[in-house]
């Protein structure tokens, strides 16, 4: 089994890294090479602007954009029905709205830039084990469809779940058409390359130790190749542990990175996956300690979910590949001892709200703390934050939100083994 990403595994062994030296002066410079960081890299440069990104790691996408679950799906990170009485109807709408606008600009980007990732719109099923949460889900559809935000979801019942779902777990499911998946390392490499053709550089293995604001946006990015001037400097980090970026080391506080972890099972033949979920959609439970799953282009299942509250690292990648051992056989028995090849674990950049969050801060622009529902989000607020910096404020769905502090984190977050063991505890009693 492979402590590897599948995505960035199974990739062709192309290069996308920038051949030329690191530029002494851009009109933006981008820290992190995941999706945001391209999206924006790839709209600036379409605008004209000379644009460098600067990622840390060995490749483009080797954090959350590269190490999830393949889901591109529409809907919140929280229940609806939450958000739209805490907030109001109107602002729960645009932000919902703003995750189906996520999932049109990957399909659109996708076809504009001919990126061979295998995208596909089956929809996502979230699904219930227990009766109580299939009435949430009656609760969350109505609720929907009378505020006029989806008219599209659909509540299916026990039988029409197990008709897709070759599972004895669960007793219903609420469906979202407009969800969708990919393959996300061809994906990033897809995208890193429209990128360059537009003129963007982008330079892995080149960590950004010190930003030093000069006057107004423009800053020195101090790292290990040398030191970049930027008229514009664009954090595109997510939770990230690489590096410190001076007056922004506000960001430790505001987001609790947290491992998600996931196994891939060896190839297991076309007729026994699409017995085992016919309709090839994204899957996602409804517990707090959740899981979730798809089907590949070759035929293996994709099973994650946040087996342990732990930081990702091959000691506990490895730990949490074993839980989600267990987990995959409770859910699909009939798959008895099928082989993993692959199990990873990603950090998630977790907010207090479990909302996105992005403007300018001291004179630099940000987008993160996608929680969980970065993929689609971080490739529209990539394209959004390129709006932003060219000066459309309004273009950002996440402006003028507070984002306080999170009380007691000042760095790693000690706190996640009572948080899984909180979690745990709700699940197992509701």
């Amino acid at each position: 089994m492979k402590l590897d990403s599948y995505w960035n595994d199974s990739l062709p062994a192309t290069p996308v890294a920038s051949a030329q030296g690191l530029p002494a002066q851009v009109d933006v410079a981008i820290v992190g090479g995941g999706f945001t960081g391209l999206s924006a890299a790839l709209q600036l440069a379409r605008r004209g602007a000379s644009v460098v990104v600067l990622e840390a790691g060995a490749t483009v996408a080797p954090e959350a954009s590269g190490r999830n679950g393949g889901h591109v799906n529409n809907g919140l990170a929280l229940d609806y029905v939450e958000v739209a009485d805490r907030v109001g109807v109107e602002r729960a709408r645009a932000w919902y709205h703003a995750y189906d606008s996520a999932v049109d600009a990957v399909e659109r980007l996708v076809q504009q830039e001919h990126i061979d990732c295998g995208f596909l719109r089956h929809g996502k099923l979230k699904l219930a084990t227990k009766a109580y949460q299939v009435d949430a889900l009656h609760r969350s559809a109505e609720r929907l469809v009378a505020d006029g935000v989806d008219t599209d979801v659909r509540v299916l019942g026990a039988d029409e779940v197990r008709s897709e779902v070759q599972s004895e777990r669960f007793v219903g499911g609420l469906l979202y058409p407009r969800s969708a998946q990919m393959h996300m390392g061809r994906f990033a490499q897809g995208l890193a390359q429209a990128a360059q053709r537009q003129g963007a550089q982008i330079h892995t293995g080149t960590r950004v130790n010190r930003v030093e604001r000069v006057q107004g946006q423009v800053h020195r990015l101090h790292t290990e190749r040398g030191v970049v001037r930027a008229n514009q400097v664009l954090l595109a980090t997510g939770a990230s542990r690489h590096g410190g970026y001076g007056s922004f080391g506000w960001l430790r506080r505001r987001i609790v990175p947290i491992g998600s972890f996931i196994v891939v099972t060896e190839p297991l033949g076309a007729e026994r996956a699409n017995a085992l979920l016919a309709q090839r959609r994204t899957y996602t439970t409804i517990a707090n300690i959740h899981h979730y799953f798809r089907l590949t282009e070759d035929h293996r299942l994709v099973f994650g979910g946040r087996a342990r509250f732990a930081i990702s690292s091959p000691t506990s990648d490895a730990a949490s590949g074993e839980v989600l051992r267990q987990g995959l056989a409770e859910t699909f028995p009939q798959l008895g001892k099928v082989r993993l090849d692959y199990c990873w674990g990603g950090l998630v950049d977790i907010t207090q709200d479990r909302l996105p969050h992005a403007g300018e801060r001291d004179g630099l622009f940000y987008s993160m703390g996608y929680s969980g529902h970065g993929t689609q989000m971080s490739v529209l607020m990539g394209q959004r934050m390129a709006e932003v910096m060219a000066g459309n404020e309004d273009a950002n769905p996440w402006k003028d939100r507070s984002w306080p502090a999170i009380p007691g984190h000042f760095g790693p977050p000690w706190f996640l083994p009572a948080v899984g063991l909180y979690f745990r505890l709700k699940d197992r009693l509701a």
